[in-house]
């Protein structure tokens, strides 16, 4: 028998907490597929679609970001006064399906209809993927216990991971590898990308079904707004609310959308260090890649158990800490390390240090998402991670910028080609971690329930 202790501690895996989080082991199908390694870089190739398609990629998903900055505290806000998190979460997952499938019709046109077709199909993805966010992460609380929901946030987090890791796989031997793959389908007019939008839709379908089945409204709470001025009101007297009753909140989205970017740019920038400072080919990029989710999604499974004992706070700073430390040996000893004993090539090296910088990518976004779980009102969940997901969007250049940035006066500073400082990326993207790390320190620990 087990006992009551170890249930309590063990325990936590239940019906609610597996239906909640197989949609985020779903959603990977477009955050993986659509998003990072296969549509993005299908639509950006500049033999399929033109050399212009990677730059107009990136206005498109520049102005998806600035709708869901503006969108998503009013969508919060309106979930929580309506009590319909389930509702608006399965029309937003129904919305993804939908345009996921639609990207099959995305034929490689030279920078044509088709090409616009795939950007405007891509932006509004992510606009309702990002606004469907807001409600799965604010959820959290609805599955989990003040003394859980650091596990089950990590959890969470690493379902999704290890999710795209299994499509992938799957896709890139089914479909995107071989010369003529699964049902004979075949490279020809970019077929084995699209048919794998189709297998991504199913897969999400699939995966997020039993929470949309499963899943209930709540009742209504508070008064119900009248379009999206009345909620912005709201949204703005909350924010007054939080500056009077509690700075830490506010310092806390300022910080987290800092050093949040910074983690979005070790996986952005992730491979194409590798490939352009460090030599990979093509081949050990995706290796690379396949191998960095697995170790983020390990590691947030186990690191919210201490989540839970030693709280959130201490997850984020010892997490960016032991990133920063990580990212600094990879931008000192890029041309490897020579040390006694210790001798590693670059390639090496990077292997080495860059997956310690992945490890703790994954502890920290689940981290951030349990913090904010643990300080919201009741009733004002879906508002407060609406507000998270809009400082994240706001500050959601810095990552890039401060990459390009570092290369660029490096090589004018060392008068060297660019591709010949290309390791200095890494500088940049450490900067962003730095300084949402000093900005997170005055946020206060949360006292956690026993």
């Amino acid at each position: 028998m087990t006992s009551t202790n170890e249930r309590r501690n063990y325990g936590f895996l239940n019906r609610n907490v597996w239906t909640w989080a197989i949609w985020d082991w779903g959603s990977a199908a477009f955050n993986a597929v659509v998003t990072t390694f296969v549509f993005s870089t299908y639509l950006t190739n500049p033999e399929l679609f033109g050399p212009d398609a990677n730059a107009l990629l990136g206005w498109a998903l520049a102005a998806a970001g600035i709708l869901v900055a503006l969108t998503a505290p009013a969508i919060g806000q309106w979930t929580d006064r309506s009590g319909r998190r389930n509702t608006s979460l399965t029309i937003a997952t129904l919305g993804v399906v939908v345009i996921m499938a639609l990207l099959f019709f995305v034929k490689p046109d030279g920078g044509g209809t088709h090409m616009w077709l795939g950007l405007i199909l891509l932006s509004l993805g992510n606009i309702i993927f990002e606004t469907g966010s807001v409600v799965y992460n604010s959820m959290v609380t609805d599955v989990s216990s003040p003394q859980t929901v650091g596990r089950v946030s990590g959890f969470g987090w690493g379902m999704g991971y290890v999710g795209g890791i299994v499509l992938l796989a799957i896709l890139y031997v089914g479909f995107i590898a071989p010369d003529e793959g699964w049902f004979g389908v075949t490279s020809q007019d970019g077929q084995n990308v699209r048919i794998s939008m189709i297998v991504a839709a199913i897969w999400f379908l699939v995966s997020a079904l039993p929470l949309m089945i499963r899943g209930k409204d709540r009742e209504p709470a508070g008064t119900q707004t009248q379009g999206i001025i009345e909620a912005y009101r709201q949204v703005i007297r909350s924010l007054v609310r939080f500056w009077r009753t509690d700075r830490s909140v506010v310092w806390f989205l300022i910080s987290s959308a800092i050093y949040r970017d910074g983690l979005a740019g070790v996986f952005s920038f992730g491979g194409v260090l590798a490939a352009a400072a460090f030599g990979f080919e093509a081949g050990e990029v995706l290796i690379f890649g396949i191998a960095a989710n697995i170790v983020a999604g390990v590691a947030t499974i186990v690191f919210g158990r201490m989540d839970d004992k030693r709280g959130s706070r201490a997850v984020i700073v010892l997490s960016l800490t032991l990133m920063i430390i990580a990212g600094l040996v990879v931008f000192f000893f890029h041309a490897g390390i020579n040390l006694g004993p210790i001798q590693l090539d670059s390639k090496t090296m990077f292997w080495v240090f860059g997956l310690i910088l992945c490890i703790f990518v994954g502890p920290t976004q689940s981290a951030s998402r349990t913090y904010l779980a643990r300080i919201a009102p009741p009733r004002e969940e879906g508002e407060l991670f609406g507000l998270y997901a809009t400082t994240g969007r706001a500050v959601s250049f810095l990552a890039p910028f401060m990459y390009a940035t570092a290369i660029t006066v490096a090589a004018k500073a060392m008068d060297e080609p660019k591709t010949e400082v290309a390791y200095y990326g890494i500088l940049g993207i450490l900067i962003v971690l730095i300084i949402g790390l000093l900005a997170f320190l005055p946020v206060r620990g949360q006292k956690l329930e026993k």
